[in-house]
């Protein structure tokens, strides 16, 4: 009869027909998606636009949405309102040429985002207001007037 596991003083199994020099399937695969990707993958398609960070404060009248998005104008944003859900977008093309009299340069350029909030049912939505100035979109949500904090007050006993 032939030994077909050897037990190691520190007690676990390994097989004794293994070829060291060959990796098995699971450490092959782990090796593969553990690798950093080369800088090439990273440097050339991460160019648009990224997830734009948002501060959302509450107010006892409303909530405000800030949103720091530089360098677009007011009609790139696409502001939707479904369902208690709203929707801010942005999709922009870029397309530039260079001619010369040895060559011409073609590049073209594309970016987008999308942010989604759940809003809460004290919102009044008929009085959303939007503006975007100096790189900041803002979005004005009004409570509903039975939402809106009440100045605290004294009641006196009779």
């Amino acid at each position: 009869m032939s030994n077909l596991v050897n037990v190691p003083k520190n007690g676990s199994l390994s097989n004794t027909n293994s070829n060291v020099n060959f990796p098995n399937w699971s450490n092959w695969l782990d090796d593969i998606f553990n690798r950093d990707l080369p800088t090439v993958f990273n440097s050339n398609f991460n160019t648009g636009i990224t997830l734009p960070k948002v501060n959302i404060k509450e107010t006892a009248d409303a909530f405000v949405v800030e949103m720091a998005v530089p360098g677009l104008k007011k009609s790139d944003f696409k502001l939707d309102l479904d369902n208690q859900v709203l929707s801010i977008s942005t999709e922009t093309k870029e397309e530039n040429e260079h001619k010369d009299e040895n060559y011409m340069r073609r590049e073209f350029g594309y970016s987008s985002f999308k942010r989604t909030f759940t809003l809460p049912e004290s919102v009044n939505d008929e009085k959303i207001d939007a503006r975007y100035k100096d790189g900041v979109l803002s979005i004005l949500l009004p409570k509903k007037e039975e939402a809106k904090q009440k100045p605290a007050r004294t009641i006196k006993i009779s």
